[in-house]
């Protein structure tokens, strides 16, 4: 009877630990059946709760964050078209860009003029090129461009200032509206924020080697995705603060008319145009002989050296023709008297 009571005993203890082992694994088994469960089934939340443009949400993992992000919000009582961008609500993001062509007579002074106003307005100079002139070509005129960013509050008191001192030719404006695409890209920003807090939570709680991999995986892109969504935001921020101003400015001897003239404007213009053209031409002129004497000189010493040697040349080439036409005219006549005596000594019966 004792050996019985010992194997009942036995048996019974064995069926408990069997049970307890089973329950554990059942446990371990539900713990991270659960977890997969829960990022299968949030995927498919994920397609009804991603924003337009949202593509980057494309996997299980990315389903379980939207679907946390969305169980959050219908908590607070939010309804899921409370989601889409309020533009109506929000300020406008407009990118000003200015193209202007003015011309001067002070080059100098206009150039320091609009640093100056550039550094009052609170702006600056990105960029800036300046030709000052050639002889070589025949241009002396000095021209520049600059690329100057100012403040958008700020830019038609410059453009006002700018037009005061110069003479402006063209202007041109343009307006992008960027309000769409900024609160398209700030909503893709929070989703991605959303996700990268739900993906750390996710990580803490996996328990496989597969499962920290695809996590690790993906909170790398969001990151990623998160910090060119800020650097594009940045952008368009300070393209909207700061408007940009393209301006060319050359130098002229005369200012070119703006307003509409008359008839007769045109003509007396036109023809005090012609004088100073005339005058702007002959000064020129005296410009480069003077500049240019030493040329002229040099070229006039080496041509009298040229005659002096050419007519020497010539005396020479006279005087020895001279030459032979004396011994010729010598010779013909000594010829002749030697024929006249040889004629005489030939004929004595005659004398």
């Amino acid at each position: 009877m004792k050996k019985r009571k010992e194997k009942l005993k036995a048996v019974s203890v064995l069926v408990l630990c069997g049970l307890l082992l089973s329950g554990c694994g059942a446990s371990g088994n539900a713990v991270k059946s659960s977890l997969k469960e829960e990022i299968a089934i949030t995927e498919e939340a994920a397609c009804d709760t991603a924003p337009a443009g949202g593509a980057f949400l494309s996997d299980g993992i990315n389903g379980a964050v939207m679907e946390s992000s969305g169980s959050q919000k219908m908590d607070g009582g939010e309804s899921g078209g409370a989601t889409a961008p309020e533009v109506q609500n929000l300020e406008r993001k407009l990118i000003k860009n200015v193209n202007m062509e003015v011309e001067t007579e002070t080059f100098d002074s206009l150039l320091a003029a609009i640093l100056e106003k550039t550094e009052a307005s609170g702006g600056y100079i990105e960029e800036s090129y300046t030709y000052n002139g050639s002889s070589y070509y025949g241009n002396s005129m000095r021209n520049a461009s600059l690329s100057i960013r100012i403040p958008a509050k700020k830019l038609e008191a410059f453009l006002s200032a700018v037009s005061d001192v110069s003479n402006v030719i063209s202007r041109n404006d343009s307006v992008t509206d960027v309000t769409l695409q900024y609160v398209d890209l700030d909503s893709h920003k929070k989703v991605l924020l959303a996700e990268q807090e739900r993906l750390i939570a996710l990580l803490n709680e996996a328990e496989t080697i597969e499962d920290i991999i695809s996590l690790e995986s993906r909170l790398s892109e969001v990151r990623y995705q998160i910090e060119s969504m800020e650097s594009q935001l940045r952008t368009m921020d300070n393209q909207v603060s700061y408007s940009t101003v393209y301006l060319n400015i050359n130098e002229v001897a005369k200012l070119t008319p703006v307003k509409e003239q008359s008839v007769g404007e045109k003509i007396a213009t036109g023809f005090m145009g012609s004088l100073s053209d005339i005058g702007t031409g002959l000064a020129d002129f005296g410009i480069s002989v003077i500049i240019n004497l030493p040329y002229i000189l040099l070229w006039i010493f080496i041509l009298l050296i040229v005659f002096l040697i050419v007519r020497l040349v010539l005396k020479f080439k006279v005087k020895r023709l001279g030459r032979t036409d004396n011994k010729e005219k010598k010779q013909s006549h000594s010829g002749e008297a030697a024929q006249d005596n040889s004629q005489d000594l030939g004929n004595p019966e005659e004398k």
